[in-house]
């Protein structure tokens, strides 16, 4: 028997103060099976970071054709693709061919470090990318923030973001390691 998707509701309120932007939003997250609940936190961290009503979450690691969260136009280009790991830079050149900016979020602590230090030299040529590292306590400690409902508040500045439930308050610290901030 196939194991289903675990799914998770997150209300959200996001305080951008580098974009002003101020929004609540009610999101349904599908966990697959194999993703840990670090990871699907983290794709909750990256829709808060470039939180917009048209972003949304994909079918991701179940479809080799999509990212992880996508937003389209009006017209129906992709404008932003953002996925997370370390992904090939074929996949990159792939998704670049879809969408005008592409973000990759690293988590891992040490094989992120290798996997930039092997991509570098090709990755930071490209304008159309952005590249994100979220320290490895960090993304755990959001992990620890996971339940099946979740009311979460993301308080976004320059070089951080505050992440708080009723019970507890993080700060993830992302490390830019290439692109612009502010990838529309």
């Amino acid at each position: 028997m196939a194991l289903t998707a675990s799914i998770f509701k997150a209300d959200i309120e996001i305080s951008d103060l580098r974009r002003h932007h101020y929004q609540p939003y009610q999101l349904t997250l599908a966990r697959h099976p194999s993703e840990t609940d670090e990871r699907m936190m983290l794709r909750l961290l990256s829709f808060a970071l470039f939180a917009d009503p048209a972003l949304q979450f994909t079918r991701g690691l179940s479809n080799d054709d999509e990212p992880d969260l996508w937003r389209h136009s009006l017209s129906g280009e992709t404008e932003l693709w953002i996925e997370l790991g370390q992904p090939s830079e074929k996949r990159l050149r792939r998704a670049r061919s879809k969408a005008r900016h592409v973000v990759v979020v690293c988590y891992g602590g040490r094989s992120t470090a290798q996997w930039w230090q092997e991509n570098q030299g090709k990755l930071s040529q490209q304008s159309w990318l952005s590249v994100i590292e979220i320290p490895e306590d960090e993304s755990r400690a959001l992990s620890a923030l996971t339940q099946r409902s979740m009311q979460l508040q993301f308080t976004l500045d320059e070089d951080s973001v505050w992440v708080s439930s009723s019970s507890d308050s993080i700060a993830i610290n992302p490390q830019w390691l290439h692109g612009e901030q502010r990838a529309q």
